[in-house]
């Protein structure tokens, strides 16, 4: 029997595997990047970027759920779960467009109440 060399290595069945990967992990980080907790931003003129500034993140979906950072948190329990926050700590309400204005301003009160020295709203940029 006559062995023979390899010419040549095709790569392109491993070109593919890459790219599969490779969408996976953007697919995913784009995921993880924007958060699980699907918020429909007010508009507005100036749009501030807060992911870089503000290590705290109180959102308010469209069901006025409120969740601070990743743990849903009825209105009655959210001093509780902020009081021990550094009361200089930044935070930003992300609120759903389309909720109550009471819900907003009882969040907002909460914050005031706790004395929070810097708080503020995540908009998106109005096109």
């Amino acid at each position: 029997m006559d062995e023979r060399e390899f010419d040549y290595l095709n790569v392109i069945p491993l070109v593919d595997v890459m790219l599969v990967m490779l969408t996976i992990v953007l697919t995913t980080s784009t995921f993880i990047a924007t958060g699980g907790i699907k918020v429909d931003l007010p508009k507005a003129e100036a749009v501030q970027d807060a992911s870089a500034q503000h290590p705290l993140n109180i959102a308010i979906t469209k069901e006025g759920i409120i969740w601070v950072e990743d743990s849903e948190t009825p209105l009655p329990e959210l001093a509780a779960a902020l009081e021990d926050v550094d009361r200089n700590t930044p935070i930003t309400i992300r609120a759903d467009k389309d909720i109550a204005l009471q819900l907003f301003v009882d969040v907002y009160e909460s914050m005031k109440q706790l004395e929070f020295t810097t708080l503020s709203l995540q908009t998106e940029q109005k096109q």
